[in-house]
Formats: C-alpha cells, sequence, structure tokens
C-alpha cells in the first residue's frame, strides 16, 4: 500500500532487522506492517508499527520481495585494480538513517591500498560514525567490506572504525549538503 511519501508493507515472512541506532538485533514477525522509509543501496529501513526504525539487510529484504536478489559476493582477485573503484563501491554503502552514502557523508577518512606479493591489493580503509554512540558501526564495517570486496584485484580487507577525529557537518560534500538542504 501506499501512502503519499511511505510505502506500508505486510510482511510475509518472519525476518531478522537491526534497530537503529543501537544495533540490536530484532526479529519482525510475518503479517506485521511496516512503513519503508529508504531503500538505497542493497538494504532497506522500516519504521515498524511500534515506532522502532531498523534496517532489513540485503538477503532478507530480497527474500521479501523489497529490494533485488543479492548474488553471493566473491572475492575477485583478478583483473586490474583501480583505487577509484573501491570509492565507487563505497558509495553504494549508505546510512540507515540518512539517505546518504558513506563517502559522501564524510564518514570514510582513510582509503588506501598496497600491493601484495601475489598482484592483489590490500585495501585499507578508516571509517566512522556520525556518532561515538552509534550501534550501526559494525554494520556498515560489513556493508563496506562486501562493497569493497567485489572490486577486481581486491585480496585483503582491513576496515578500522575510528573515532578521531570526531566526525562533523563540514566532512560532508557539497552534494550532501545540498540534498540535506544545509545550504
Amino acid at each position: 500500500m501506499d501512502s503519499g511519501r511511505y510505502t506500508i508493507i505486510e510482511l510475509n515472512q518472519n525476518c531478522q532487522a537491526t534497530v537503529i541506532p543501537g544495533g540490536q538485533p530484532m526479529l519482525l514477525q510475518a503479517g506485521e506492517e511496516v512503513v519503508i522509509t529508504q531503500t538505497l543501496g542493497d538494504s532497506v529501513t522500516v519504521q515498524t508499527a511500534m515506532g522502532y526504525l531498523v534496517r532489513i539487510s540485503a538477503a532478507d529484504s530480497a527474500a521479501l520481495g523489497l529490494s533485488q536478489h543479492v548474488a553471493e559476493t566473491q572475492v575477485i582477485t583478478e583483473g586490474p585494480f583501480e583505487l577509484d573503484q573501491v570509492f565507487a563501491q563505497l558509495k553504494n554503502v549508505f546510512d540507515p538513517e540518512i539517505p546518504i552514502n558513506v563517502v559522501d557523508l564524510g564518514l570514510i577518512y582513510l582509503c588506501q591500498a598496497k600491493r601484495l606479493p601475489d598482484g592483489s591489493h590490500r585495501v585499507e580503509v578508516k571509517m566512522s560514525m556520525t556518532a561515538p554512540g552509534c550501534g550501526m558501526g559494525d554494520v556498515l564495517k560489513e556493508d563496506a567490506h562486501t562493497a569493497i570486496q567485489s572490486v577486481p584485484g581486491v585480496g585483503e580487507i582491513d576496515i578500522e572504525l575510528v573515532w578521531e577525529p570526531p566526525w562533523g557537518q563540514d566532512r560532508m560534500s557539497e552534494a550532501a549538503r545540498l540534498q540535506l538542504g544545509m545550504y
């Protein structure tokens, strides 16, 4: 059902979700109605009837028919490696509360690659969250890992959550500020 800006759906099966911003797991029950608030990237953000904002993973959202099926990610160690492709993939990782990707939000503090002896690359990322108490850090870290894994030539990935310097709105891209009406 479409209710103006948001779509209300009834879940056709139980599915695991993650409470935003705390990061606690929550089981949504078949038959429960939820309001879809964001469908960016591979996951879906919904609001439950009890008012909780939760994130449904890519696999579960595909099973519910809310997004396209996400194929099993394979580590590809052959082909030309380009760091620009890593950034392009990270732009598919979205904050579940704010409809902006982690690159444009300014959450990626460092992204570099080192060539390994086998010819593949080790990608090292330092990323932050918009607030130190955000429980979604591990979720977004895993999303970033999955995204980077799809880049040809990546052999190893190291993603570290950092809190220094603290994230601030000044780290956001101009496009992100425009999208949020901050100009």
